[in-house]
């Protein structure tokens, strides 16, 4: 980072099962920010190990105060690992990245200097993968499709090495597997998103922690966050428009009869008649799931969410 602006860094690493990788990715983590940033703190989150991965982070923060601890008492997942993290940062920069050494720490200088062009996150491109077709094959479907859907042009979402902002990781928050779609959700924020390609390696400690299945969950995420940047400002907006239109087409046919009625023309059960009346029913469910949504979301603003952890930043 040479004739660039030096800033404060948090690099945040969510941690299962890899205690073979750890200490030699915070030797590269270290030796690259002690040259490129002005301070920089490391927050492991350990999210549930059952190997010696908490045991090898703890005595990292023995010898290094600038190593920071967030311990999981079971595993919850890559997103509430990182939604801590965020919480916990407090450099001008933030940068994610795994913790099986297949990405390059020496290329985060370069991403936080791309951010300067105007960029308030910075996605890695893993354009030459080095895992099974198992993996990167699903993975080009759900890039391809997450790109369409969301109108975030990004060729990898899902590439750990990120680097954002302060502003972004505080405005943006995950659950459940949401950690794709961080790009997404800052866009949706109004951030300004880039790429860079960046290289990747071999697994050489460890196993992949992703199944089969992890390309149906993408799918029904992608719907969740579809759903949640593009509705209207509130949940009600969108439910309320589709009950609408409903209880208009059922208030009509029904209207129809009622005048029928009135004329003096004898009424009898007809298709069309309870087809009316089964829409103005729907009509009122749907209503009522948007005020239920709108109750669960302002509840939702009100709390925070809760989990079991402890953290050692001190």
């Amino acid at each position: 980072m040479e004739n660039t602006k030096k800033y404060s860094v948090t690099v945040i690493i969510p941690t299962y099962n890899e205690e073979g990788s750890l200490e030699e990715l915070y030797r590269q983590l270290t030796a690259m920010l002690e040259g490129s940033a002005s301070a920089h703190e490391l927050i492991f989150v350990d999210d549930g190990s059952a190997d010696s991965s908490l045991q090898i982070i703890k005595r990292l923060r023995e010898s290094d105060r600038r190593v920071k601890v967030i311990s999981f008492s079971r595993n919850y997942g890559k997103s509430p690992a990182l939604d801590e993290g965020f919480k916990a940062a407090k450099g001008e920069i933030v940068v994610t990245i795994d913790a099986d050494l297949q990405d390059n720490p020496d290329e985060i200088p370069a991403m936080i200097a791309k951010l300067d062009e105007g960029y308030d996150l910075i996605s890695g491109w893993k354009r030459n993968r080095q895992d099974p077709i198992t993996k990167t094959w699903p993975s080009k479907l759900f890039n391809f499709t997450t790109s369409v859907a969301s109108g975030i042009k990004l060729h990898d979402f899902n590439c750990g090495l990120k680097v954002y902002r302060r502003e972004v990781v505080k405005r943006v928050h995950i659950h459940g597997e949401l950690h794709r779609f961080i790009p997404v959700l800052a866009g949706w924020e109004g951030f300004r998103i880039g790429e860079m390609k960046v290289s990747h390696f071999e697994r050489q400690f460890g196993k992949s922690k992703y199944g089969a299945k992890r390309l149906l969950n993408g799918m029904f995420d992608l719907m969740t966050v579809m759903f949640i940047t593009r509705r209207s400002t509130t949940p009600l907006h969108l439910f309320g428009r589709i009950a609408f239109l409903f209880f208009a087409g059922g208030g009509l046919i029904n209207l129809y009869f009622l005048v029928q009625w009135i004329m003096g023309k004898g009424l009898h059960v007809r298709p069309v008649m309870v087809l009316g009346l089964i829409m103005l029913v729907i009509a009122i469910q749907i209503g009522s799931i948007g005020l239920l949504a709108e109750l669960y979301s302002s509840t939702m603003k009100k709390t925070f969410s809760f989990r079991e952890y402890e953290i050692d930043d001190q």
